[in-house]
């Protein structure tokens, strides 16, 4: 509630509802839809998550949008987006590889697919999904039919092999050095498992990742809802919009991904972390050259807005290479860099 008032002027009440039944959950829901202008869903794990939203678009009159799938997928779609300008290859040509086939990693391999992606394998516990493979869920054996076209039948590393982006939303330290080395060049790889991801960033950089980002607010380049759902939400309430649709929620992507003009788009900046105005930054990687520094610097619309920007989210890492760029150039730069 506190994150949809701050970044997106929404005042939102958190009901809890104590059963883990989807008609029970459903009906409780619908009976209280016409008190309210939205309905964000939190925390209902799949299988449910896919069932109870559907029958809820069918019968509300007011948008609903399951946060976990769709929220994660919007800002995903967005770092994607920006990450392969900044290895320059196109979405239509990459070999993706999703681990983790729950609510996330369902949404966001449909979600790929609309903005383009033409190449993906869904990971699981069992493996890859292929058609026909028993121990699928439902809507995992819906997603293998057109997935996976070459019906690869093995392992994340079979999987990893020889593709261009990963994105996990599973489960911690279940990628090795050797799977991301295995990998293209300039190799894309999102593990967002909380509080461990599935690669340490440092890890993965090391193995030859280009880009890295993870679901954690300590470390470069955090994939968090909080960028898509209170916007989405405001939009949705100022236009009285009775559903969110999948055209709205690809030009939410589009729109996040563009809060960095494309000649800004260097390995030091991937994407915009949210303020009250979407506005904030975050950098892709501690080891950054002085000279891309130096481009990102004097770049910067307001290197004020910037300066503070860091000093609020604790960018320390950002500020140290700033000094240490000065430094290297000139001393008394320190004190005219943000001038």
């Amino acid at each position: 509630a506190r994150l949809c008032k701050a970044f997106g002027d929404g005042d939102a009440i958190p009901l809890c509802i104590k059963s883990k039944d989807v008609d029970e959950l459903v009906r409780t829901i619908y009976l209280l839809s016409g008190s309210f202008g939205g309905i964000n869903l939190e925390d209902i794990s799949a299988p449910r998550c896919f069932e109870v939203e559907r029958r809820l678009k069918e019968i509300c009159d007011i948008p609903v949008f399951h946060d976990d799938q769709h929220g994660t997928a919007i800002v995903l779609g967005a770092a994607l987006i920006n990450a392969l300008k900044v290895v320059k290859k196109d979405i239509e040509s990459v070999k993706v590889v999703i681990n983790g086939a729950g609510s996330a990693g369902i949404a966001i391999a449909n979600f790929l697919m609309m903005l383009g992606v033409k190449n993906l394998i869904l990971c699981d516990r069992i493996g890859t999904l292929c058609e026909g493979k028993a121990g699928m869920t439902d809507a995992q054996a819906e997603l293998a039919k057109i997935t996976n076209k070459e019906k690869l039948d093995g392992t994340l590393a079979d999987a990893m092999r020889g593709s261009d982006v990963f994105i996990g939303v599973s489960a911690p330290g279940i990628v090795s050095e050797e799977m991301v080395a295995s990998m293209n060049a300039g190799a894309i790889v999102f593990p967002m498992a909380n509080p461990t991801p599935e690669i340490m960033p440092d890890v993965a950089k090391a193995a030859g990742a280009r880009v890295v980002g993870t679901g954690r607010s300590d470390f470069p380049n955090q994939i968090n809802n909080v960028l898509a759902f209170p916007g989405i939400f405001r939009g949705a309430l100022d236009c009285r919009a009775t559903c969110i649709n999948e055209e709205m929620k690809v030009a939410t992507s589009f729109a996040l991904a563009s809060l960095i003009p494309d000649d800004e788009i260097i390995a030091f900046v991937l994407f915009l972390i949210a303020d009250s105005d979407l506005v904030s930054n975050a950098n892709e990687t501690g080891e950054v050259e002085f000279d891309d520094l130096a481009n990102l610097i004097n770049h910067m619309a307001n290197r004020a807005k910037f300066l503070l920007m860091c000093l609020r989210d604790n960018r320390y890492d950002i500020l140290n290479l700033v000094v240490q760029y000065a430094r290297k150039e000139k001393s008394d730069q320190i004190d005219t860099l943000f001038c």
